[in-house]
Parts: structure tokens; C-alpha cells; sequence
């Protein structure tokens, strides 16, 4: 077999087969595929599409690609996914939540992919913080604490490890095959009783129109349904940053607030709400509204903060040292009026442009890089108030910015409706 008939075969629309799709990913695991072929193949997968038959075989070849983890206790295993938006840092939160309720949350997450941050890049900010734990090491972790939040390890899905680097730097980001894969895999290597998924959309997404995330939504619960695991999907809006907060550090500094009780707003409501499908599925509440008041309970009372503290210490951080932003340069509204929209993506690339996230594969990030979200959508300002704050190494990085900050605000004379901040899509 060649990997250039594989990519000229998708190229040109056609349907890979099982052996084809086994072939090239293990081929590109191993090496014996270069980046290059690995990119086009993606590329005309990202073009073309694929057929739900065809993502599972794509699903199926990248979670063979290593081992499965294997459960460290009787406790049933659940686990929580975002496809990513603009200040999500709710993985933080649902994690040391979830496992208060005795349950193990073995959490494999990934790294930022476009103007997302990623899960791994907001804990590497504390400093010592291990997100390259092997398999006895996750299991340890599990039976002491009961959940972990790391990065697939060297046996767990090297076939994803290698393309999510490659998606995040080619432009690939939005596929539906791709992502479906991508999550599903590291996943399903998790083996899991129950799985809850939060897929995004809107302008600080990179899924920009709902259509495309009830699609993602349905392929990624079908996947999980085959492998027989219960998966629950919520949609959640993201036409703005998640929560106040945008950058690395400065999410841990909003997410540990959540933990400890101390704030309520939408990163709290929307944890809950990825959290109680998890609780009923494991049969410990028996309805969605007793598992939110469980949920609001069990934060209300701070354990979950000392459970993450708790992991960070057994991860190696020291999460009183974690960095505070950069001194702040505000952002002025220029005009009279509502909040109407607010364009995520010129966000997200503002952040990236001043390092706070990833130009190019193995590029460092700045984790005292943030923005800070002042004005929310339907928010009535006027002329001179504040509405955000970058936070930059220096002033002249700052001012650079800005005019690209400056225009993903848009302004009406009129007010504006909020949109609801999620909806349940399956059960």
C-alpha cells in the first residue's frame, strides 16, 4: 500500500477503507509516515469529509494505535471533554467536583488548538505541575485521590498526540472526522462508564454556527454509544470568553475562586452543568435537578478546591507560586451603547500574537499572558468606561494589539437579548 494513493484516494472524494485508514495510522504512530503525508491526508479529510462509518474506522485505528488504561479501582470511571473556547477552563473545575461524589476521573487532556486554550498549557502555569504522568503513576493517582488531569502518555494514543500538534499548526482545527477522532480516541483509552461533552460554538469557538456543533455532538455521542459507554452532550454558546478570564495562569487564579465557592456566573453554571450527567449516570442522584443541588452543595462547601489542590500537590505543583497576569493596559468603549456582539476569534489571536498561546508547534507560551473581559454582551456602557483589559509583557506589546481588540466589539443603540449560555441535546 501507498500513503499517496490513501491521500489522492480522499482527495478525490472517494470512501477509504477499514484497511486503508488502519494502515496509514499506524504507519504515522510509528513513523514510517512523515508529517507531510500525515498534513495532505488531513487536509483533504478536513475537504472532502468523511462518512460516520469511516470515522469510526478512523477512531477505532488511533485508539489502537496504543494501550487502554486500566481501572485502579472499583469505583466507576467518568470523564468530561470540551471542544474548546475562549476562556474554558471548566475541565479545572469538574474534575476535583466529580470526584468528591467517589467516583475516578482519569482526565487525558490536550494542549491549545487555534485561539482554545488548552487544559495542559493552564496547569504547566503552576509551576512543577506534571502533565506527562505514565500509566502506574495515573493509577496511583486515582486510588489516593480520584482524579487526575495529565496528557496521554507515550502508550495512550500516540497516533493523536502526533496529529493534534500537527491540526493545531495546519489549520485543521474545525474538521468533524478529525475532531470526533481525536476526542473519542483518548477517551475510549480511558475506559470509561460514563462520558459527558461540551461542544461549542460561536465567534470565541471554533465551531462558529450551531448547525455544525448538533453535527459534532451527534457523531461524537454516536461514538461513544458504539463503544458502549453512556455519552451526554450539552451545546453552550460562546459568543463571548467563558468567564471573566482568557490566558493560562490567570484561569487557574478564576477556577480555584469557583472551587472554593466564592464565585458564581456562567464558569461555575456551566461546570455544574457538564457535571450532573456524570452523578446520574453512575447512579449517584437519581434525577438531574437533585444532582445540580448536589453539584451547587458540594461547591458551596470548598472540598472540591481542596481535591484539586490536593492533585496539583501529587502532580508535582506548587500552586501558591502560580504567576499573576502582566500589569494591565485598558481597553475604553469608543461610543454610547450596548454590547452587542464580541468577535472571540480577534480575541483569541490578539492573546496568541502576544504569547500566550502557540504560533507554530513547539512554540513557549507566555502564561502571564491574559485578557480580561470587563463589559459582557447586553451590557450598557458609556463613552470612556472600561471594557477589557490586556494583559502584555510590556506596554508597546499591548498597544500593538489593540486596534485588533478594539474591533471585535460591536456596539447598538438599542439593547440587546442575551442568549442562553447551554442546552441539553441528548440524554
Amino acid at each position: 500500500m501507498l500513503a499517496v494513493e490513501v491521500i489522492a484516494a480522499k482527495r478525490d472524494a472517494k470512501a477509504l477503507r477499514k484497511d486503508q485508514i488502519e494502515w496509514f495510522v499506524e504507519g504515522y504512530a510509528k513513523g514510517t509516515i512523515p508529517d507531510y503525508q500525515m498534513s495532505a491526508l488531513a487536509m483533504a479529510i478536513y475537504i472532502r469529509g468523511m462518512s460516520a462509518e469511516e470515522t469510526h474506522w478512523l477512531t477505532q485505528a488511533m485508539l489502537h494505535s496504543g494501550q487502554l488504561l486500566q481501572p485502579a479501582s472499583e469505583r466507576p470511571r467518568v470523564d468530561k471533554h470540551s471542544t474548546g473556547g475562549l476562556g474554558d477552563k471548566t475541565s479545572l473545575i469538574l474534575a476535583p467536583l466529580v470526584a468528591c461524589f467517589d467516583l475516578d476521573v482519569p482526565m487525558i487532556s490536550g494542549r491549545a488548538l487555534g485561539i482554545t486554550g488548552g487544559t495542559l498549557d493552564k496547569l504547566e502555569s503552576i509551576p512543577g505541575y506534571r502533565c506527562n504522568l505514565n500509566e502506574a503513576e495515573i493509577g496511583r493517582q486515582l486510588q489516593r485521590i480520584g482524579c487526575v488531569i495529565t496528557g496521554a502518555s507515550q502508550s495512550l494514543v500516540p497516533a493523536d498526540r502526533k496529529l493534534y500538534a500537527l491540526r493545531d499548526v495546519t489549520a485543521l482545527v474545525p474538521s468533524i472526522p478529525l475532531i470526533t477522532a481525536s476526542i473519542m480516541s483518548k477517551k475510549l483509552a480511558e475506559n470509561l462508564n460514563a462520558l459527558s461533552l461540551d461542544v461549542k460554538w460561536g465567534s470565541a469557538a471554533f465551531m462558529n454556527d450551531k448547525h455544525s456543533a448538533l453535527n459534532l455532538a451527534d457523531s461524537l455521542t454516536r461514538t461513544g454509544t458504539q463503544a458502549s459507554v453512556k455519552t451526554t452532550a450539552i451545546l453552550s454558546l460562546m459568543e463571548q470568553p467563558l468567564g471573566d478570564w482568557s490566558g493560562n495562569a490567570c484561569e487557574i487564579h478564576e477556577s480555584i475562586a469557583v472551587l472554593r465557592g466564592e464565585v458564581k456566573g456562567p464558569v461555575r453554571e456551566l461546570s455544574i452543568a457538564l457535571s450532573v450527567p456524570l452523578l446520574v449516570d453512575t447512579g449517584r442522584v437519581d434525577s438531574w435537578d437533585a444532582g445540580w443541588q448536589k453539584a451547587e452543595e458540594m461547591l458551596d462547601s470548598g472540598q472540591p478546591f481542596e481535591r484539586f489542590r490536593a492533585m496539583v500537590k501529587e502532580q508535582g505543583g506548587q500552586l501558591d507560586q502560580t504567576p499573576t497576569p502582566y500589569p494591565a493596559t485598558t481597553l475604553h468603549a469608543p461610543e454610547d451603547g450596548y454590547l452587542q456582539a464580541i468577535d472571540g476569534q480577534e480575541i483569541g489571536k490578539a492573546i496568541i500574537e502576544l504569547g500566550g498561546g502557540r504560533k507554530v508547534a513547539g512554540d513557549a507560551i507566555d502564561p502571564r499572558v491574559s485578557f480580561r473581559s470587563i463589559a459582557k454582551l447586553g451590557d450598557r456602557v458609556g463613552r470612556g468606561d472600561p471594557i477589557a483589559e490586556i494583559c502584555a509583557g510590556n506596554r508597546e506589546m499591548a498597544t500593538g494589539v489593540l486596534p485588533r481588540l478594539m474591533g471585535a466589539f460591536r456596539w447598538s443603540e438599542t439593547a440587546v437579548k442575551v442568549p442562553c449560555l447551554w442546552e441539553r441535546v441528548s440524554d
